[in-house]
């Protein structure tokens, strides 16, 4: 067996909380920044919006051209329990780089924003964006024609 004895003084007990307040700061920081970097990627799933216009821009750093003023704002449940249905809807979520399943039970909004550059399809495409906590927690890109398509909010093709 080893036993290590110090006698330690108020001043070295005053720098080592010093060190170890710094180097806290900086994992701290560091975290901050990274989480910061990953939000503004390319497809950044989870970015933060504040505003409408916030969404808006989203939509276009994926190429997405939509109309300023949503067509509609809709306060949803994600449900908590997710039916085939939802299970699918999850499915494409993912494939996308959301996932709904951390946010079952809880409120979302639901803005849908018509989209005006979807190719082959002049009218009729409306992207609708799940925020959960000022945070883009999923969504998605459909036609509203009865034959017509649905997909995630992925970059524009």
């Amino acid at each position: 067996m080893f036993v290590f004895t110090t006698k330690l003084s108020k001043k070295k007990a005053i720098l080592i909380l010093i060190a170890l307040a710094v180097i806290l700061t900086a994992i701290i920081l560091l975290a901050g920044r990274r989480d910061q970097q990953t939000q503004e990627g390319t497809d950044a799933p989870g970015r933060e919006v504040h505003t409408e216009g916030d969404i808006v821009a989203y939509l276009e750093h994926l190429g997405w051209q939509a109309a300023r003023l949503p067509l509609e704002v809709q306060e949803i449940i994600i449900p908590r329990e997710f039916d085939h249905v939802f299970e699918a809807y999850n499915h494409m979520q993912l494939q996308a780089g959301f996932d709904l399943s951390d946010y079952r039970g809880l409120p979302a909004l639901r803005y849908s924003f018509q989209i005006e550059n979807y190719p082959g399809q002049a009218e009729g495409v409306v992207a609708d964006v799940l925020i959960v906590h000022n945070r883009i927690v999923g969504g998605d890109i459909q036609s509203v024609y009865l034959d017509g398509f649905i997909h995630g909010l992925v970059l524009r093709p």
